[in-house]
């Protein structure tokens, strides 16, 4: 009998690495965990995908701890890109961008967002939910977590915008997922396959639990926790769009190989107003107000990240390289000028957009006039596309990678980093969740996507030490129960995974958290799809598992 490497690499034409470096390098995500795999398979392509499963699933008997976690960037924040059996690194091969036109882009799953950015570009057009890892992670990657971002506030998340995906299920096969008529899914239901029992399955799971899932739907404006079957099935259009499963799943339910990403037309012009904070006392009630404007996308970071900016200065050159980095040197001297009168606790960067530079200068400047009752310090940005305006954008942007780079001998630990909340809470959730952080002397950065009610509060700390890692826990029950009491969710963007999926029983209670599970089972009954994340995910499990060493 072969070992699971000649095993593997006897069925397909791609490559497979055990070597400790590969094995390493694979083992720790964006997250503080760390799983070391048995190896890592680059598939050549969807065939070498479809043996992949099928080996696994004939073989997951006589070998209980073989399953497939698909990686591309490496940069989810959950633990959800980790595995220690068999990791499919999608970036080598599967990464070919097909047609794109000027409403629908096709693409593989290890296509780097930028990449593939520019060809819509092209068109006039764009995927606008890309996160603030555009610089960093593949669109598989935002598929998986059901990614948003800067302008999610406008356009919603990338679950609005799949016209259709290819998905590799448990039994190796590859199926085309999309919205379908009820009609049509009557066809579905119809056939004597997996293909049919699947839909068969959660169509009637959603009918016959229909109210239930339906107040399950969490009232803020973006979501990546749990399964979304309130999306699934609606009775009043006669809609079932299975992919809505599928997307924010974390690769727990299948592989998705192909997506067809539905694209929207790039903004003409836009224009940032930049305010500097000297307090946030009244941030809650800056934000409602802002919103009457109707922003395209509202961000902000605070005075750690802004400090951290400027003290990894030379960081940035990795983005825009150094005749750049020299360029945004001098466009920040008028800012460091302002912070002789005090480093602000934020900075806020608003921006509005328009079809004309006239008609968004107007719109920036109505907004200015109407928030100077707050008496912070304001700046018009000029269009974003213009240098000088790109600096605040560079730092918000680049907050989680100056976060990563280290700090004394404090690592970043994103285990409350994805809170949401309607933002007419915030004036008195946001003081709530600044004392737990004291109370657990964490230093913690804060950015976000304000407008949404969605806050990355991202700690430094050393949790190789005992009394640090003893922290966890407390901290993020007492964070959870905060988020819960007003109405939020744990995650408005960066998933479940190994961190928050122990918690979702919390989130959703016991008769939807069994749905959750039902979901899993319909799809992947024998748990070959990244197990340990989401419904399966285990405190204990988790903590086993942090890292040793970044």
């Amino acid at each position: 009998m072969g070992t699971l490497k000649q095993a593997i690499q006897d069925i397909i034409r791609g490559d497979v690495d055990d070597s400790p470096e590969t094995k390493e390098a694979f083992s720790h995500d964006a997250s503080m965990f760390e799983m070391e795999p048995q190896m890592v398979v680059a598939p050549k392509d969807t065939n070498d995908v479809q043996a992949i499963v099928r080996y696994v699933t004939d073989n997951k008997e006589h070998n209980p701890n073989l399953s497939l976690t698909v990686r591309s960037g490496g940069t989810c924040m959950s633990g959800g890109a980790i595995n220690d059996s068999i990791i499919l690194d999608f970036a080598k091969y599967l990464n070919k961008i097909g047609p794109v036109s000027k409403t629908v882009g096709n693409t593989q799953p290890g296509v780097y967002y930028r990449d593939f950015e520019k060809e819509t570009l092209k068109h006039g057009v764009l995927m606008p939910s890309y996160p603030a890892s555009r610089d960093l992670c593949t669109v598989g990657g935002m598929v998986a977590n059901n990614a948003g971002g800067e302008r999610s506030l406008q356009y919603g998340k990338t679950e609005e915008f799949i016209e259709s995906i290819k998905v590799v299920l448990r039994d190796g096969n590859e199926y085309e997922m999309k919205k379908l008529t009820k009609k049509q899914l009557d066809k579905k239901m119809a056939q004597k396959d997996l293909e049919g029992k699947l839909y068969k399955d959660v169509y009637e799971l959603c009918e016959k639990n229909y109210d239930t899932i339906r107040n399950a739907r969490p009232h803020v404006s973006k979501d990546s926790t749990g399964y979304h079957l309130w999306n699934v099935w609606d009775r009043d259009t006669g809609v079932f769009d299975i992919t809505r499963l599928v997307v924010g799943s974390q690769g727990t339910l299948g592989i998705v190989t192909d997506i067809n990403f539905r694209l929207t037309p790039a903004p003409k012009h836009s224009g940032t107003l930049v305010m500097f904070l000297r307090s946030t006392h009244d941030l809650g009630d800056l934000i409602n107000k802002v919103m009457t404007h109707n922003p395209a996308t509202f961000e902000g970071f605070d005075n750690y990240t802004l400090m951290l900016s400027f003290k990894l200065f030379f960081f940035f050159h990795k983005q825009i390289g150094w005749w750049g980095t020299i360029k945004l040197g001098f466009q920040l001297l008028p800012v460091l000028l302002k912070l002789t009168h005090g480093i602000p606790q934020m900075v806020l960067l608003i921006e509005m957009q328009g079809d004309t530079e006239e008609e968004v200068a107007e719109k920036v400047h109505k907004m200015k006039l109407d928030l100077a009752e707050f008496k912070h310090e304001a700046v018009f940005e000029e269009d974003e596309n213009e240098a000088k305006s790109r600096k605040f954008w560079i730092m918000r942007r680049s907050s989680f990678n100056l976060l990563r780079q280290k700090v004394r001998d404090k690592h970043t630990a994103p285990f409350m980093d994805d809170l949401i909340v309607p933002p007419q809470t915030l004036p008195k959730f946001l003081p709530e969740i600044r004392r737990v952080i004291k109370k657990y002397k964490l230093f913690a950065t804060i950015a976000g996507h304000m407008g949404d009610g969605n806050f990355h509060i991202i700690p430094l700390m050393n949790i190789e030490k005992p009394k640090e890692k003893a922290k966890l826990e407390p901290a993020m029950h007492e964070i959870n129960n905060i988020v819960l009491k007003y109405g939020g969710s744990l995650s408005g963007e960066h998933n479940d995974g190994m961190i928050r999926g122990p918690f979702l029983k919390d989130m959703y209670g016991p008769e939807v958290f069994t749905l959750f599970k039902r979901v899993k089972t319909i799809f992947d009954p024998d748990n070959i799809f990244n197990p340990h994340k989401k419904t399966d995910s285990n405190w204990r499990y988790s903590m086993n598992h942090l890292r040793e060493k970044f």
